[in-house]
């Protein structure tokens, strides 16, 4: 299996160590082009660079690591490569203001990960994941000891689901799965309950995290409780 990365800054480059760490085959691609083919030259054998569209058409799986609005811009143009493929969105709905401040991007009771679900082709297999954590976090708590550290999905179909466990698992963290593509607002900031931001920072071992998934919490973004 091939994971395509698309975007190699703090979220796509910690994920393409970790799963090349893992065993994992990844094709990395972004607008500037130096920076994947610097990257895939670093991690080896296992990691190569390609164009954001070839990367996409030789994968397996498509993990958007950039931000909202610029998956839906590739979304306009390349969503047709997407048919068939798992698609792993860790986007949240943030952006900055003029004065550089970071605001919500989306309305408090719409996800990210229902906007670019609602992008994708009819074939292809949605997923929310890899966004649950700080940039920092997932690059430091990949195989976490005692315990492995938890990281959240959100899907609705079967196919998407246990490619993601195995990826989160070749990337050293344990996979739980937080609800369908209705509760993805609650894998998201800002107001997700388990993001790790809703969580005071905290990193939650598995039975901690099963305890929040169940816990009621207040209503949040996408979310059905």
């Amino acid at each position: 299996m091939t994971t395509a990365i698309i975007g190699v800054g703090n979220i796509g480059g910690a994920l393409a160590q970790h799963l090349v760490g893992g065993g994992e085959s990844v094709v990395l691609a972004a607008k500037d082009k130096s920076r994947p083919e610097a990257l895939a030259q670093e991690l080896g054998p296992l990691a190569r660079a390609a164009s954001v569209e070839d990367a996409i058409a030789d994968a397996d799986v498509v993990v958007f690591a950039v931000w909202l609005d610029t998956i839906k811009e590739l979304m306009a143009r390349d969503a047709g490569l997407l048919d068939g493929k798992v698609v792993v969105d860790p986007s949240n709905p943030l952006g900055f203001d003029k004065s550089g401040q970071m605001i919500r991007t989306l309305p408090e009771e719409q996800s990210s990960g229902s906007v670019v679900a609602a992008l994708l082709p009819a074939g292809a297999h949605y997923v929310k994941a890899f966004g649950t954590l700080a940039a920092d976090a997932l690059a430091t708590a990949a195989n976490r000891e005692p315990q492995s550290a938890v990281l959240f999905y959100a899907t609705d179909d079967d196919t998407a689901a246990t490619t993601i466990e195995r990826l989160i698992h070749a990337a050293g963290f344990e996979p739980l799965k937080a609800g369908g593509v209705a509760d993805a607002g609650r894998i998201e900031m800002p107001g997700g309950d388990l993001h790790q931001a809703g969580l005071n920072g905290a990193l939650l071992d598995l039975d901690e995290a099963r305890a929040a998934v169940a816990a009621e919490g207040s209503a949040l973004p996408g979310t059905t409780r």
